[in-house]
């Protein structure tokens, strides 16, 4: 009798590419766990994640103003203060209690108008209004002063012409003269510069990969519980593909249908995009591989992974410069996927950069999904070096 007839058929077939392909396909849907992290979990978040944001750009932050000059002038600021979208003006008597209504949280900062300012612009000295804000809270502070700025802009640019026309200025010219280089602010690739359509597109590749890290090493816990993690290497090959071509289908779900329901800039470079998935995907789940022979233990994966989302996200550069970093973690940083995988998302589908601008991207995951699969196989020789002597010792027991 050959070996090969003493092996039962499922193994022989999980040895091979197909067949390890189709079983990893059947283990994901059987097990409810996997199957809610690498496909569930990720819809989910395509539809509520974004919810928060929705209003994208903020409106109508409560404020305050304190006016002790009680003027025309000062009245006038109240008033273009109270037009702007942006905040929404409620007067105090003093500053003590502009200060109690920002403990509290019923505003967000305030402006002082002091005493003796429309005499001092009269005059022509020099002449100053205080903006305070919250600046543990950057959105809403950054509203406050934008508030304000435009408000007292356009008093002071309206006081500007008043005074040219008074000095024999003809009107239109000297509306013109108040500002000598216009200034034209255009923004690209987010043109309602909203906080949404900045933070969701690199959250979506986040999530993408964490669920996938997360369910991959779950799944390969369960089979190294189950001694059924070993494998040829035509069998990692079709397990990887298995996880990665049902995460690679939750990414088309996000540029596809996420960004579109959202109204997110979108769809620039489709083509480099999907390139970008076929090879981020299969990173992310040989990794999960080898996070999951290393953990050995399918709790293990959430109990350590679960964690990791927030320092992975600060350590991609997207919401902090990555030259700010300490020089430790800018080389750290590079081990991860989302490093190179959040900016060449973004660039692609976003910004509509071309895959020769964004190749340095393609370069690194592709190096380390080498350095990734590598990694897999010394597990694996490891392992199989291990498994006959535990063989021996355990049939030198029996015996």
């Amino acid at each position: 009798m050959s070996k090969s007839n003493l092996i039962p058929q499922h193994t022989l077939s999980a040895q091979t590419f197909l067949g390890s392909f189709i079983q990893t396909l059947k283990d994901i849907f059987v097990d409810k766990g996997v199957l809610l992290m690498l496909i569930i979990a990720p819809i989910i978040y395509g539809f509520f994640y974004p919810w928060p944001y929705s209003a994208e750009v903020v409106n109508h932050v409560p404020v305050g103003i304190i006016d002790h000059d009680n003027s025309a002038l000062s009245r006038t600021i109240v008033h273009y203060s109270s037009a702007s979208p942006q905040i929404d003006v409620e007067t105090f008597h003093n500053e003590q209690a502009a200060k109690t209504a920002i403990w509290s949280g019923a505003i967000a900062g305030y402006m002082i108008i002091p005493s003796g300012l429309e005499q001092q612009v009269l005059s022509g000295k020099a002449a100053s209004v205080s903006v305070l804000g919250n600046g543990g809270y950057f959105i809403l502070n950054r509203n406050v002063q934008l508030g304000f700025l435009q408000a007292v802009s356009t008093v002071s640019a309206g006081i500007e012409v008043k005074k040219n026309v008074a000095q024999g200025a003809y009107s239109p010219t000297a509306a013109k003269n108040t500002q000598a280089v216009p200034l034209q602010i255009i923004p690209l690739y987010n043109q309602t510069q909203g906080y949404g359509a900045y933070v969701v597109p690199a959250v979506a590749i986040l999530i993408l990969q964490q669920t996938l890290l997360m369910a991959t090493a779950m799944l390969i816990g369960t089979w190294y519980e189950e001694r059924r993690h070993a494998t040829s290497i035509r069998g990692w090959l079709g397990r990887i593909t298995g996880l990665s071509l049902l995460s690679f289908l939750i990414g088309c779900f996000y540029y596809g249908w996420m960004f579109e329901l959202h109204d997110y800039p979108r769809g620039q470079n489709m083509l480099g995009s999907l390139l970008f998935l076929a090879l981020f995907c299969p990173t992310v789940a040989t990794l999960g591989c080898v996070l999951g022979l290393w953990f050995r233990q399918r709790e293990r994966s959430l109990q350590i992974l679960i964690f990791s989302s927030l320092p992975i996200f600060f350590l991609s550069g997207y919401p902090w410069p990555a030259n700010q970093l300490p020089e430790v973690l800018q080389v750290i940083r590079w081990l991860v996927p989302t490093t190179p995988g959040l900016n060449t998302s973004v660039q692609l589908n976003q910004m509509g950069a071309s895959i020769t601008q964004v190749a340095t991207g393609f370069y690194v995951l592709a190096g380390l999904w080498v350095f990734y699969f590598i990694l897999l196989l010394l597990f694996r020789w490891r392992m199989q070096d291990a498994r006959p002597i535990k063989d021996v010792t355990v049939e030198n027991r029996k015996a």
